[in-house]
């Protein structure tokens, strides 16, 4: 118990430092596209944040509700990713936590804060004060979109993630099994130690 209890600290420190780096490239990438930018371009950079959120919402589900046993046949099988996508249903609890905690929160957070940089960008551009009644309407009504199409996706990626779980996670493991391929990262521990 112990032991595990010290696991969970370290996990969580990792996490939390990881958490702080993310979101500080996130905040960076996401002020230098949306500078200089047009709004409406602003806003399909905001579309694609809010994209990231859903869709790793997604597959941290999917981690959770995958079937191990499919996944031990395509790996004898030898279908690539199989043995990734094995790796990430041992380790669901981690791999959920990173996908919805860290890259789904952050990605709320930075969505919000484009969100806010576009609506001034549509305001000033068009003329209008940031205190004027035009600036409240666009605010309240782009924000409560974002959070309807937010809100909205994740609901709908969780129906996939819960519906076609072994499916989500195999493509999961093909385009981890690509990177550690081609790019000689290390994403996953291996199988055997993922026991």
């Amino acid at each position: 118990m112990k032991n595990q209890f010290k696991r969970s600290i370290r996990f969580s420190l990792g996490i939390a430092v990881i958490t702080f780096v993310l979101a500080a490239l996130f905040s960076i990438v996401s002020t230098f596209m949306l500078d200089g930018v047009l709004w409406y371009l602003g806003i399909v950079v905001v579309l694609g944040i809010v994209f990231i959120g859903v869709i790793f919402d997604m597959l941290g589900i999917a981690s959770t509700a995958a079937d191990e046993v499919p996944l031990n046949a395509m790996a004898s099988n030898k279908v690539y990713g199989a043995r990734e996508a094995i790796v990430i249903v041992r380790n669901a609890d981690k791999f959920a936590s990173f996908c919805n905690d860290v890259i789904g929160d952050i990605s709320g957070i930075v969505s919000g804060t484009a969100s806010a940089f576009v609506i001034l960008q549509l305001t000033l551009g068009l003329g209008f004060q940031q205190d004027s009644t035009f600036h409240f309407t666009v605010s309240v009504i782009f924000t409560s979109i974002i959070a309807a199409l937010t809100v909205g996706g994740k609901a709908l990626g969780k129906y996939f993630a819960i519906h076609a779980s072994t499916s989500i996670i195999l493509f999961a493991g093909k385009v981890i099994a690509l990177v550690q391929d081609k790019l000689h990262i290390k994403v996953l521990p291996d199988l055997k130690k993922s026991r």
